[in-house]
């Protein structure tokens, strides 16, 4: 017996060592608020949220509060492949977006999940976190698999498969390949379907507008969906997703090939129709404008009010637009540039003007008001 009490000492103190190096480790419990709904006059209202790596519950919920208040359904959020498999493809880390999807769900917000960015294990030396190559497809579908799958029984159905891939930065800085992308989707939607068969797979929005340098920096946007169709992708998504800016034009500024405006929205969906995918529905996920006092492409604060409830007023014309999700809610810091314009909420959680004309609206309030001496009229 007395042999045996040292033996029991060092096993529990090995525990204890055990212990204190793997219970940090663990996730705490959210502090989740009791559930919520979305009251609106719009159901296609929706913000890009920008709550990846923040990891502030405060913050996040406190944000996540104020879009439903506001009256908006839909959010846009990104969760990287690079933050859940950091280190391999053989291990999760599935923290911060549990953080994000467990609040917005008791907030009663529909959650459009945006996933991109490699991490390093899966591309070559050097490159960008925007560089993925066909060795490494079938990885990023089964991270696209396993966030269906965790994500799915909390409501998550929207899956975003890449960004922007018509630029050469979101592309790794390679020159755009709708080919690749093409067959990018192929990989990963067959995947999917398998997995979450009604999960909704919506093709990367691309950057509005012509090409740049050739189509080396940027290929034009409406050649690149052309492109994909030629190159039979449209079997493997559900939804194409559009980034809709206005410019420095109200919304209903009438659509052209060369100019970038809301309704250019109309040529994406005139375009699908040519490749028989009219029925396809099209959700923004990314648009607005800037009120910037010193940029030149922003717009005055009071037709940003004006022209972002107009914006949300004209998305209900089309029966094939899912939603529209302008940019971008708030962000946790603020640059002191013209970055800090396109939000709707300061970073310390004050609204701005666009946050309290759009939150009016949404809740059918008419009439004047002021705010920050702006004076805005809700139709």
């Amino acid at each position: 017996m007395r042999r045996r009490t040292p033996l029991i000492l060092i096993v529990g103190l090995m525990l204890l060592l055990c212990a204190e190096f793997l219970l940090p480790r663990l996730p705490r419990p959210l502090d989740l608020p009791p559930p919520q709904a979305v009251t609106t006059t719009n159901p296609l209202i929706g913000v890009h949220t920008r709550l990846t790596g923040v990891g502030d519950e405060a913050y996040i919920r406190r944000t996540l509060e104020q879009v439903r208040a506001m009256g908006a359904p839909w959010i846009v959020e990104l969760f990287p492949w690079a933050y859940v498999q950091p280190r391999s493809r053989y291990g999760f880390d599935w923290a911060g977006a549990d953080m994000v999807i467990a609040h917005a769900r008791q907030q009663g917000l529909t959650v459009v999940a945006r996933l991109d960015l490699v991490p390093a294990w899966a591309r070559p030396p050097r490159t960008t976190d925007r560089y993925l190559d066909p060795q490494h497809y079938a990885d990023y579908a089964a991270y696209v698999v396993a966030f269906a799958e965790r994500y799915r029984p909390l409501g998550v159905r929207h899956l975003i498969i890449w960004n922007e891939p018509n630029l050469r930065f979101e592309w790794g800085e390679r020159p755009p390949d709708p080919g690749a992308y093409a067959a990018l989707l192929k990989v990963v939607y067959p995947a999917v379907k398998a997995a979450v068969p009604d999960a909704i797979v919506i093709a990367g929005a691309l950057s509005p507008g012509g090409e740049l340098d050739g189509g080396q920096t940027r290929m034009d946007d409406m050649q690149y969906l052309a492109s994909l169709y030629d190159a039979e992708a449209g079997p493997f998504f559900d939804m194409w997703a559009v980034h809709a800016y206005g410019g420095q034009v109200p919304p209903d500024a009438p659509p052209a090939p060369e100019q970038v405006n809301f309704r250019r929205i109309e040529l994406v969906h005139a375009l699908m129709e040519r490749f028989g995918d009219a029925a396809k529905p099209i959700i923004v996920t990314e648009g607005g404008y800037n009120d910037h006092p010193r940029w030149s492409a922003a717009v005055r604060p009071a037709d940003r009010i004006r022209w972002t409830i107009a914006t949300y007023e004209q998305a209900r014309r089309y029966p094939w637009l899912a939603a529209v999700a302008l940019w971008q809610f708030s962000t946790p810091f603020a640059t002191r540039s013209y970055p800090d314009a396109w939000n709707f909420v300061a970073p310390d959680g004050t609204p701005r003007a666009i946050y309290d004309a759009v939150r009016a609206y949404a809740h059918g309030e008419t009439g004047t008001a002021t705010h920050d001496g702006i004076i805005t009229t809700v139709p």
